[in-house]
């Protein structure tokens, strides 16, 4: 119990060099490009799931947008994988680093905000000042509409990694306590074991929900870009 409670957040480093650029490629490795005829049953489930989350994602862009689709799919698959990965016991959440995941947010709106601008410039500077606004409010509309455009990646970054965090943390917490009432009472100790079960169930789901919100969002930014 005298563990320190965050460090599994810690980046692991061997010969003082960090393997997070390992970690963050090593779950590419688990989805193979099937080059026969017929695939086999993992490749086929990957690929109905891909159709089935892409037709849902994709469907309201217009031709402009669907040419993100690739990129989209990488990103869910990438946090998806990363997610459940970091699951393991004694491995390593990249998704748990904001700095991480500010590096993939900012990016992909600055993406989706210059596409507006260079396609919909009028659209895109018609959000900062809604129709009807009285003169006295317009600059404080125009100030509040540019600091909500700005916070939109932090929101993105922040909100996945509070999710995956704040997961792991309680299974740390459950599985000590778990073990710290093994030697005093039985009984409270398997109550506690059935609770982290549950817990790490929901986590798996968590893990998969908060991929699928990180990449919907940006679909979103993109459907109001485009």
């Amino acid at each position: 119990m005298n563990e320190n409670l965050f460090a599994s957040f810690i980046v692991p480093m061997v010969l003082g060099l960090p393997l997070a650029t390992l970690i963050i490629i090593f779950p590419s490795l688990l989805f193979p490009a099937s080059n026969r005829l017929i695939s086999n049953r993992l490749i086929s489930l990957q690929q109905w799931v891909l159709q089935l989350v892409s037709k849902q994602m994709m469907g309201i862009h217009n031709t402009k947008g669907q040419t993100w689709a690739l990129m989209l799919m990488s990103l869910i698959l990438f946090i998806g994988s990363t997610n459940l990965l970091g699951l393991l016991p004694h491995s390593f959440t990249p998704t748990t680093q904001l700095s991480m995941n500010l590096g993939m947010a900012i990016p992909l709106w600055a993406g989706t905000v210059i596409m507006g601008f260079r396609n919909k410039t009028k659209a895109s500077l018609a959000h900062f000042l809604p129709q009807g606004t009285p003169t006295p409010l317009i600059p404080m509309l125009i100030i509040i509409e540019t600091i909500s455009l700005f916070i939109q990646p932090i929101a993105l970054a922040v909100r996945l990694t509070a999710n995956i965090t704040a997961g792991h943390l309680l299974i740390h917490l459950i599985g000590g306590a778990t073990l710290a009432l093994m030697s005093i009472s039985t009984t409270m100790a398997f109550i506690t074991f059935i609770i982290l079960v549950l817990l790490t169930v929901l986590e798996f789901a968590v893990a998969m929900i908060q991929a699928y919100v990180f990449t919907l969002l940006v679909s979103l930014y993109l459907h109001d870009n485009t």
